[in-house]
């Protein structure tokens, strides 16, 4: 009894954890315990559709033109190329929305100690795929742009 008694407070208290449960695990990956560039292809079967046919645009951009800038050149889960890792791990607060199958996981950070400007708020979209959370898009809530919106020209062949 006392232990439920217990359980119950720390919920009421505590409602804005931070890291809010799978689907939010599933986002933290790329903010700690280190940043991580999400169009790396090591990390792509933590993607789907319609990102992961961006990224492929980018791969084919950087093997086609290997000395020019590709299509992804900053760190889409940052809105930014330049930051500080420990500012992001310091002030990184997730909330999750779950409807079945689908969630939208909200990261708001720090990308500098000190700012306006460094204030962010990622919205990233994810689809529960065989049981797993899988990333679909990531919008920047702060500069209005959504990741599979982006055009990637350079990697296409033309017709």
């Amino acid at each position: 009894m006392r232990l439920t008694a217990l359980a119950a407070a720390l919920s009421i208290a505590a409602p804005g954890a931070a890291f809010a449960g799978p689907a939010s695990n599933a986002v933290k990956f790329f903010y700690m315990p280190e940043v991580k560039f999400e169009a790396d292809a090591k990390y792509r079967d933590r993607f789907t559709e319609p990102v992961t046919k961006l990224f492929d645009l980018n791969d084919q951009a950087q093997k086609n033109k290997p000395d020019e800038v590709p299509c992804i050149d900053f760190a889409p889960g940052l809105d930014a190329q330049d930051f500080d890792e420990k500012t992001v791990a310091k002030t990184l607060k997730l909330s999750e929305a779950v409807d079945g199958d689908r969630a939208e996981v909200t990261a708001t950070f720090n990308l500098f100690p000190e700012g306006d400007e460094s204030k962010r708020e990622m919205v990233w979209s994810l689809k529960k795929i065989d049981g797993q959370w899988k990333i679909a898009d990531i919008t920047s809530k702060t500069n209005g742009w959504t990741l599979s919106a982006l055009e990637c020209l350079a990697g296409q062949t033309p017709e």
